[in-house]
């Protein structure tokens, strides 16, 4: 029998939705929610454990909302470990949980966070057991990361079935959330994890390096620029590829946020996902957004607040997608990713995508169906 221990941070990712760029420390979180935020890191854990639903696994975990809520929901009868004050959990809490894990023995601790759970685990544990991260926070720098929850299940499917899977080491890092709200993304390695690979579902470190000539983001810009209709809310998505579409427009841009944009003047700055909501309801509205370098996804990493009811309001259709030819090559073949947290969603973008590679250039590439 496979034994798993399962931990989620029932925090993280609180930050996304109401643009707060992170969940980390408890005022964060505090604000977070006081903002109207809804904690999803159970919902994404549910999403992993349901491909192990008939295999063979004796499921360990925490108490609560750390764990043992959703095993059960999953439809395990989970073995509970350890205590928690429900509602009032913290890394020190994610840490005792791993150590605990590892010294009862598990194959596999799955753990739902963001890069702030992952160091944490590597605090403690560094090579002990192999893990594996269900995506769950606002920043997924490190590469301990399945490219989605399902994807994490099954990964651990996988290994419960006993197909080969190697095993290597993968670098777990993270950023200054205070510099990254102000626009800088300073990110520091913080030591490796042994995590269980297997291409087509695991995240690769995100590439921050500057890849793309200021020439190339000017001939993508002119032409989005170009391209933009009358009496249309543009909700303009994070990273410097739109922004150098802000900068053609002459408009102030939210680096790490999410603007709105009609007839050529800013409308709202730094929004939230109910933000949002407001902004294009009863209004004609389209989404610009890029592709994060190194890993694919176009949803679900910095910009959680296109929430999947904004989505669903804009449609595949109303997406403008942007990219240079040399981000999508480092991709070496692999399909971009949309992670909105509703997976039936998400697959409805599946297929082929146009995007935006220069002025009056563009390719398809497929979208996967995860």
């Amino acid at each position: 029998m496979f034994r798993l221990g399962l931990i989620i941070n029932p925090l993280a990712g609180l930050g996304g939705s109401v643009a707060l760029k992170g969940s980390d420390g408890a005022e964060t979180a505090r604000l977070a929610l006081q903002l109207g935020a809804r904690p999803r890191a159970g919902e994404r854990a549910l999403q992993a454990l349901l491909p192990l639903q008939g295999l063979d696994v004796e499921l360990l975990t925490w108490p609560a909302e750390m764990g043992a809520d959703v095993a059960r929901q999953a439809g395990f009868e989970p073995r509970v470990m350890g205590q928690i004050e429900p509602g009032h959990t913290g890394p020190e809490d994610t840490e005792r949980a791993a150590l605990e894990l590892a010294a009862a023995g598990v194959d596999l601790i799955l753990f739902a966070g963001g890069d702030g759970t992952a160091r944490n685990i590597c605090h403690v544990l560094s090579d002990r057991v192999p893990v594996l991260g269900v995506p769950a926070g606002v920043k997924i720098h490190s590469g301990v990361y399945a490219v989605t929850p399902r994807a994490a299940g099954e990964i651990v499917a996988m290994l419960v079935r006993g197909e080969l899977v190697t095993l290597a080491d993968q670098e777990v890092r993270d950023i200054d959330e205070e510099a990254f709200r102000q626009g800088q993304v300073r990110a520091r390695y913080y030591g490796e994890l042994l995590v269980p690979q297997e291409h087509r579902y695991l995240q690769h470190v995100k590439n921050g390096a500057r890849e793309v000539e200021e020439l190339v983001l000017a001939d993508i810009a002119a032409d989005m620029v170009e391209a933009m209709l009358p009496g249309v809310r543009y909700v303009m998505g994070s990273g410097t590829t739109v922004k150098a579409v802000m900068d053609e427009l002459g408009l102030a841009n939210t680096l790490l946020g999410v603007d709105v944009v009609e007839d050529g003047a800013l409308i709202a700055s730094d929004c939230t996902a109910d933000q949002l909501l407001a902004l294009t309801q009863g209004h004609e509205s389209r989404l610009i957004i890029t592709v994060i370098g190194g890993q694919g996804h176009i949803i679900g990493r910095g910009n959680q607040q296109l929430s999947p009811a904004l989505l669903r309001r804009i449609g595949r259709d109303g997406i403008h997608l942007l990219a240079s030819k040399t981000k999508l090559k480092a991709l070496d073949g692999r399909p971009l990713i949309v992670d909105s947290g509703e997976p039936a969603l998400d697959r409805s973008f599946a297929g082929l995508m146009r995007i935006t590679t220069g002025y009056h250039d563009a390719v398809l590439y497929r979208v996967a169906d995860c």
